[in-house]
């Protein structure tokens, strides 16, 4: 991990959000009163793209990165599959998983910016 003055935190924030994503993937789908066409798919989107790019905040090396990003692909799909075997009202979609899938390219991006020290930065305005 990153040098960090409260690293468990800001991993355990990642792993929060990893159990979210399981959670909301898999219990029966909050009624919304937004009706935007495909609409989840910008939630899959911003959600994968998110952890994404947190992992990259959190993790120092590359190897990370990747391993992460794979992970996060492979969590994806198994919600998906999950969805349409385990779940009675949810629907397994391919286009979900694409979604997810782009959301972790999105997160993948982390890496070509000056971003990748933000969480440090706030670690120590916040800590120090």
């Amino acid at each position: 991990m990153r040098p960090f003055i409260k690293p468990g935190l800001w991993l355990g924030i990642w792993i929060f959000g990893w159990l979210l994503c399981i959670v909301l993937s898999l219990i029966t789908p909050p009624d919304i009163e937004i009706d935007i066409n495909n609409g989840d798919k910008i939630g899959h989107f911003l959600s994968y793209g998110i952890l994404t790019a947190w992992a990259i905040m959190i993790f120092r090396e590359k190897r990370s990165w990747w391993l992460s990003a794979m992970s996060l692909v492979f969590l994806g799909t198994a919600m998906e599959f999950a969805q349409g075997y385990f779940t009675t009202t949810r629907m397994m979609d391919w286009h979900d998983a694409v979604a997810n899938m782009l959301g972790v390219g999105l997160g993948l991006c982390t890496i070509l910016l000056p971003m990748q020290g933000w969480l440090q930065r706030l670690d120590r305005k916040l800590f120090t």
